[in-house]
């Protein structure tokens, strides 16, 4: 068995035919927000961000779709930030499920393929194990957690999306990573085998087999936008990265999923399909605020502060060129 935060629990795995048989949202705008790692700055921002677009008349779905938390091991920011994510609607990320109901040597449950640094992988544990410590002293926020559905169907306009943490049949998979869809040269990562990329069969298998038009995203960290000719129509997969950390070299903005019948005002990148408009949005927030928060939790030192600090301030060496696949365009 591989070694804890490099495996994936049974229980994070779901066909893609379980979109068929769910309840179905309906939103004009729906907000996808993944990766918010306990960022309250970030949080704020999406919030007025809800807020300016339904002064306008139209209204905002918030879907979290897991890993809101990672950060927040203060009192303050853990409660700020679940007792705000569990009024809206949000899915299970392999935080959440491994903070609230944790399994026996699976970790933090990131299911990290073999690219990533073992120190890395090591930090994570160290991380959760923190979270789990913070989250016995919330058993009212536990059970919210673990009460979370791991996967979201939601109707926009005519089209189907379906919400996942990781990928189409895996709650960590890395089937939707930037390294791993078809056409960009990597180590692979596919959710079958973490030496296989993701092949254009696996990704037709999955909208085929779901009956969804767009796969939205978060769980790998990095942000992509690609999309899929399938049977003679579009179909999307966008993964927005990181709402609540920088995903391109020098910026200090997060990246959230905006799918609405609405053109955005703020787009970074996107793609209109059959009057749907599918588009990456920075969340900008106040980082020093941020930064302040941040380092009281994870001074030099300590895990967080060795995996992700240099991040934070500088982003990752990813471009956003990098993210924008197919017919995708950028809008800057």
């Amino acid at each position: 068995m591989p070694p804890a935060g490099r495996n994936c629990s049974l229980r994070y795995r779901y066909s893609p035919s379980v979109f068929c048989e769910i309840p179905e949202y309906q939103a004009e705008t729906l907000y996808v927000i993944g990766g918010l790692y306990g960022n309250h700055e970030a949080l704020k921002s999406i919030l007025k961000m809800k807020a300016d677009e339904e002064q306008q008349g139209r209204p905002v779905l918030l879907v979290f779709n897991g890993d809101f938390n990672w950060f927040n091991v203060d009192h303050e920011t853990f409660e700020q930030i679940n007792y705000e994510v569990l009024r809206h609607s949000a899915i299970q990320g392999n935080v959440e499920m491994e903070m609230a109901d944790p399994s026996e040597d699976t970790g933090c449950g990131c299911n990290y393929p073999e690219w990533v640094a073992e120190g890395i992988v090591e930090r994570s544990n160290q991380i959760i194990q923190q979270l789990q410590s913070r989250a016995e002293d919330y058993p009212e926020i536990s059970i919210g957690l673990r009460n979370l559905p791991r996967y979201l169907r939601v109707k926009v306009g005519d089209h189907v999306i379906g919400i996942v943490h990781g990928d189409a049949q895996s709650l960590a998979g890395w089937a939707f990573a930037a390294e791993c869809l078809p056409g960009e040269t990597s180590s692979g990562c596919g959710t079958s085998s973490p030496s296989v990329p993701t092949s254009y069969e696996q990704i037709t298998r999955y909208f085929i087999e779901s009956g969804v038009r767009v796969f939205a995203s978060t769980h790998t960290c990095l942000p992509v936008a690609q999309d899929f000719q399938i049977n003679g129509r579009s179909h999307v997969i966008i993964n927005n990265g990181s709402a609540g950390m920088p995903n391109f070299a020098n910026t200090a903005f997060g990246v959230i999923t905006r799918i609405s019948i609405h053109v955005s005002n703020s787009s970074l990148y996107g793609l209109k399909m059959d009057g749907v408009y599918c588009d990456a949005v920075p969340v900008h927030f106040n980082r020093n605020q941020w930064v302040t928060s941040f380092l009281q939790n994870w001074p030099e030192g300590s895990p967080g502060h060795q995996s992700y600090f240099n991040r934070i301030i500088h982003g990752p060496t990813f471009q956003m060129p990098q993210a924008i696949r197919g017919n995708f365009r950028n809008h800057l």
